[in-house]
C-alpha cells in the first residue's frame, strides 16, 4: 500500500514556474514507477509525465515536453514535477500516481496506476 500526498500547487502568472512535490509513504517507493496527470474542469484526466523506478527513464506528453521536468529522490520517497513557462492551458488539478511496475519503464495510461494522491490545484493566470 502506498499513500501519496501532493504539494506545491498555487496561482502563478503566465510564463512563471512551479515545482510540485509528491511524498510517498512506504518502504517500497523505490520500486514504483511514478506519474503525474492533470485534470481540468469538464475534461478527462490527462497524462503529463512519468518516470521509472531508477529515474533513468522519463516520459512526457507532447504539450509539456521541453517545459516540464519530472524527477525523483528515492531516498526522500518523493517525486517532483518542475513546471516552467506555464500558460493558462496548464491550469488543472495535478495528481501523482504510483505503479508497482516490473522493469525500468513507466506507464502513460492512467488505468495502469494503482495508487493516487488527492491532487493539488495549479492555476495559471493570463
Amino acid at each position: 500500500q502506498v499513500q501519496l500526498v501532493e504539494s506545491g500547487g498555487g496561482l502563478v502568472q503566465a510564463g512563471g514556474s512551479l515545482r510540485l512535490s509528491c511524498a510517498a509513504s512506504g518502504r517500497t517507493f523505490g520500486s514504483y514507477a511514478m506519474g503525474w496527470f492533470r485534470q481540468a474542469p469538464g475534461k478527462e484526466r490527462d497524462f503529463v509525465a512519468a518516470i521509472g523506478w531508477s529515474g533513468f527513464s522519463t516520459y512526457y506528453a507532447d504539450s509539456v515536453k521541453g517545459r516540464f521536468t519530472i524527477s525523483r529522490d528515492n531516498a526522500k520517497n518523493t517525486v517532483y514535477l518542475r513546471m516552467n513557462s506555464l500558460n493558462p492551458e496548464d491550469t488543472a488539478v495535478y495528481y501523482c500516481a504510483a505503479d508497482p511496475v516490473v522493469g525500468g519503464g513507466a506507464p502513460i495510461e492512467a488505468y495502469e496506476y494503482d495508487y493516487w494522491g488527492q491532487g493539488t490545484q495549479v492555476t495559471v493566470s493570463s
